[in-house]
């Protein structure tokens, strides 16, 4: 009987030590001082500001976000640590220190976080040889009416009038036009049709085909 009654007695005592150390830690915690962090997360470059930065206390659940200057400002405990993480950059960790002011501010500099992933080739076959294989083995229905249509007569005379020219045929096209353009600066370009030495050969010819 007094074996049980001890027992039970070492129960209490330790629930009652237990409610005293919650206590005690809950008072603790109400009388951390309440700092308001402020500050500015900055690139790589410490001029520009980084917008969406999350920055947060895991253990209490609470956070904000940079706006788009980089700029943040929330209240903390004294001992909070803070997490500041953004999407490609590494994260940082700062703990609020234990000071007489009730405001503080830091600037903030991230670094960027370059994950290189190796080369994925993805394909629908487990190997080169049966790629090979399935290709020659395609067997493509072949159109009659789609090639009489692209073999008209009619389209590929369009075709080629319609066709611009490439860079060889303007160039082509720019030095015969230069080259006449400098016969002409010396007087007016010669018609053959006036020229009598060429009507007497066309007549001369003319005469030894009778």
């Amino acid at each position: 009987m007094k074996k049980v009654r001890g027992k039970y007695l070492w129960l209490a005592v330790l629930l009652v030590a237990v409610l005293v150390l919650s206590k005690v830690d809950a008072q603790a915690q109400g009388k951390k001082k309440v700092i308001q962090l402020s500050g500015i997360v900055l690139g790589e470059d410490s001029v520009s500001g980084i917008p969406g930065v999350h920055v947060y206390v895991p253990k209490a659940g609470r956070g904000t976000t940079t706006n788009r200057v980089g700029y943040f400002s929330m209240p903390t405990l004294v001992g909070d640590e803070i997490v500041i993480s953004a999407i490609g950059y590494e994260k940082q960790y700062y703990r609020i220190p234990d000071t007489d002011k009730e405001n503080l501010t830091i600037l903030i500099e991230l670094v960027s976080d370059t994950t290189f992933l190796e080369t994925v080739e993805i394909m629908p076959f487990p190997t080169e040889e049966v790629f090979k294989e399935a290709v020659l083995a395609l067997n493509l229905p072949v159109r009659e009416d789609v090639n009489n249509e692209n073999l008209n007569d009619e389209l590929l005379a369009l075709m080629l009038q319609t066709t611009p020219m490439d860079a060889n045929m303007n160039h082509r096209y720019y030095i015969d036009n230069w080259v006449q353009y400098q016969g002409d600066k010396f007087g007016p370009r010669p018609n053959p049709l006036l020229n009598p030495f060429n009507w007497a050969r066309f007549f001369k010819s003319l005469k030894n085909k009778n």
